[in-house]
């Protein structure tokens, strides 16, 4: 409401924020205008030259360095979501004794940075959900990266699609999951691919 009322007086205030997906119906939901008064640019993986900055730029300030191929593992690690790749570049930075940054500590920070979501990241998500949510998310997970059709999801379990939408609908709105790309990056995490 504060937003609206600046912009009605044509005042010079920029708000930046950032939220999940479901944002925008959230936004709408809250106030029936609220939509028309933001821009909701969808911000995904960085692509890999932009991962590849993200990574080097910050350590070239310190005369450090990573190789190439320590990169590339990175971003294929990441899948060059940004969150990840801050996580697996700050444990890469403590692993490392010199410059350069090789693919050998990648390795030894990706089983650190893994855990360290594992604890965090995704550890704070997973305690809210219930046991057939969870369950869910495996099945999900299980069916690999990349765009999943709940219909697939509802088959591994052996149930109808039907019966399995609120669950899918609960969890979208726990931010755990969304419609266009429900299974970015939560493969990796251990809580997804062990039995719960």
């Amino acid at each position: 409401m504060a937003v609206h009322k600046i912009n009605q007086r044509n005042l010079p205030l920029i708000l930046v924020g950032a939220g999940l997906p479901q944002v925008i119906g959230l936004s709408g939901k809250s106030k029936s205008y609220a939509e028309r008064l933001f821009d909701f640019p969808e911000v995904g993986p960085l692509i890999d030259p932009d991962a590849h900055r993200a990574l080097q730029s910050p350590v070239r300030s310190h005369a450090v360095n990573f190789t190439e191929e320590a990169i590339a593992d990175v971003i294929r690690e990441t899948k060059g979501y940004p969150y990840f790749l801050q996580q697996w570049g700050h444990e890469a930075w403590n692993i490392a004794e010199k410059s350069p940054i090789t693919v050998e500590d990648i390795q030894r920070a990706s089983k650190l940075a893994i855990t360290n979501l594992d604890k965090s990241f995704f550890r704070v998500c997973f305690d809210r959900l219930t046991p057939r949510e969870r369950e869910y998310l495996r099945e999900l997970a299980l069916l690999g990266p990349g765009s999943q059709r709940s219909g697939d999801v509802a088959a591994a379990l052996g149930v109808k699609s039907q019966s399995i939408a609120p669950v899918r609908s609960s969890l979208i709105k726990k931010g755990m999951i969304y419609s266009r790309n429900m299974a970015i990056l939560l493969s990796r995490s251990r809580y997804l691919t062990n039995p719960c």
